[in-house]
């Protein structure tokens, strides 16, 4: 609630208030996106067969990542980053939210393991020490399940879905999206933490300028 309430970005979900209901459960008053969560989004075009448009990825990244952005310039890792904690606007924008294992890391790594088993990254399955750049694996694994509406590595049991996740190998995203897209988010799904870009670098990527430009964004 404190790393929520010290944060005003338009890329992220903003806190309002908070209270105590009845003494014993806490609220939080937070802003409201009217076109619901990604997750949800993604299963109703599951079930529809119907895929995202290239403009419609283009906006999702941008927001996320701007999002992103804003949170590793204050030292805060989001540490949970899913299709269910990107939610979205009905003008296509999408917004980071529900920070509630996100955690202020000031002397930039962190040790504790958390997050979602299909999202996190090959550091965090390791019991390794992780920066920012696991946030970035996570995000890239997010917008891999927007180009194929399921998450790049999949298993029936944990010990699968680790050995998928360290190797890092995964399907080649459907042919109908852009090469740009596809290699921008292959290079945040990168096992080697410092070989991802940082949010800033995506920002400032030539397939970020391209799509701005083309898509008048």
């Amino acid at each position: 609630m404190r790393i929520l309430a010290s944060i005003s970005h338009p890329c992220i979900i903003g806190y309002k208030d908070a209270f105590l209901d009845e003494g014993k459960f806490l609220c939080i008053i937070m802003d409201f996106a009217n076109d619901g969560d990604l997750f949800q989004k993604i299963s109703k075009f599951k079930k529809q067969s119907i895929q995202f448009t290239e403009l419609q990825v283009w906006m999702i990244l941008i927001g996320a990542v701007c999002g992103l952005k804003k949170l590793h310039e204050l030292k805060i890792f989001h540490r949970d980053i899913k299709s269910a904690n990107l939610f979205l606007e009905d003008d296509g924008a999408a917004r980071l939210g529900d920070m509630n294992v996100s955690k202020v890391a000031k002397a930039g790594f962190l040790y504790t393991q958390t997050g979602t088993p299909y999202y996190a990254s090959p550091e965090v399955w390791n019991d390794k020490p992780y920066n920012s750049k696991s946030d970035i694996w996570s995000l890239g694994c997010v917008l891999y399940e927007t180009l194929t509406l399921q998450p790049p590595f999949r298993a029936s049991n944990m010990n699968d879905l680790y050995k998928r996740v360290v190797k890092g190998v995964f399907d080649e995203p459907p042919s109908i999206y852009s090469r740009d897209l596809k290699r921008l988010i292959k290079s945040m799904i990168t096992v080697q933490p410092d070989l991802r870009p940082s949010a800033n670098q995506i920002l400032q990527s030539r397939e970020i300028t391209k799509a701005i430009k083309y898509f008048d964004l």
